[in-house]
């Protein structure tokens, strides 16, 4: 008996896949930290299906994360149904995603991610293909409000009647891709114009933004990508109702991450971990000598004292 892990019945906070960012670890953090639902970085379907140790090795997750969500991306409904077969034997995954939403031209030019949104009947085949072969306890999807222009209540549409349990919205159109301002009427419309969860997302930068985008579009939950990176801790704040983060908090929060890092990638998390200093640093006195000073150093227990003590005693500008 498939038992569904995921309850809509009140918001839903979830972490957006970010190519780069939300590997194992950072995903780890956030959801030790709040976040209701985790979801991997995209995978190629194609990449799946010829074994590649790279995508399997992207299909790892943390035993907090629990549900999880696997993302993939495909725009043939053959190499989707084997992709989907070679997931059904990888226990632990709870929801299987299909990205429509991706608008870099590498994606888009093999016709998946975003490309899919100018072939409503296609992307509604997949669709249909996943939840007719996933073992999973359920299918979602993240789309985008259009291509070039907004056809957003016929995309809502499409996914409700291919069988998806859940929608994801990234409120702008592919032409748009991260630059456009979000248009979270449009998200609000699709969220009446369908009956399955909706999961508005976009722009959502911070605890007072991500109530507002609730209210404001009537949806069932947030997701929230780049503005979790560098503060993972919004999940906290959404979970406890408590806007105000203390330094101990966020600094136990980063060494958290740090160790994860080491733990999973080994001598190599070092230089990953250098991106995250520079993110988290921001706003901090003397972050840029800090980012200096750890651009310099590669061994890991020089790094792990350099990163403890400066947010340990540091202070915001």
């Amino acid at each position: 008996m498939m038992i569904n892990k995921l309850s809509f019945e009140k918001p839903v906070y979830v972490l957006a896949p970010l190519a780069g960012f939300t590997d194992l670890p950072f995903r780890s953090v956030v959801k030790k930290f709040g976040a209701d639902l985790t979801v991997s970085e995209m995978l190629s379907s194609n990449a799946l299906v010829h074994n590649s140790k790279k995508t399997l090795h992207m299909l790892q997750k943390s035993a907090l994360e629990d549900p999880y969500s696997v993302q993939i991306a495909s725009s043939s409904i053959e190499i989707v149904k084997e992709a989907v077969e070679i997931l059904n034997t990888h226990d632990g995954i709870d929801i299987i995603d299909l990205n429509c939403g991706c608008p870099v031209p590498k994606v888009v030019g093999h016709g998946s991610g975003s490309s899919l949104l100018l072939d409503l009947p296609l992307m509604g085949s997949i669709i249909q293909t996943i939840k007719d072969t996933s073992n999973k306890s359920m299918t979602s999807v993240k789309v985008r409000l259009g291509f070039e222009k907004k056809n957003h209540i016929e995309i809502a549409k499409m996914v409700e009647a291919s069988g998806a349990d859940f929608l994801a919205v990234h409120g702008r159109t592919r032409v748009g891709k991260f630059k456009a301002d979000v248009d979270y009427d449009a998200i609000a419309e699709m969220k009446k114009a369908i009956s399955i969860p909706v999961i508005a997302n976009g722009d959502i930068d911070s605890y007072k933004k991500a109530k507002w985008v609730l209210e404001h579009t009537g949806c069932d939950g947030v997701m929230i990508g780049r503005g979790a990176v560098g503060a993972p801790w919004i999940f906290h704040q959404l979970r406890t109702g408590e806007e105000n983060i203390s330094n101990i908090l966020k600094h136990e929060i980063i060494m958290e991450h740090y160790d994860k890092m080491i733990t999973f990638y080994g001598q190599h998390g070092v230089a990953m971990f250098r991106k995250h200093t520079h993110t988290y640093s921001k706003g901090y006195r003397g972050a840029s000598k800090l980012r200096d000073e750890v651009n310099r150093i590669s061994d890991i227990s020089e790094y792990r004292g350099v990163l403890d003590d400066f947010f340990k005693n540091g202070t915001l500008a």
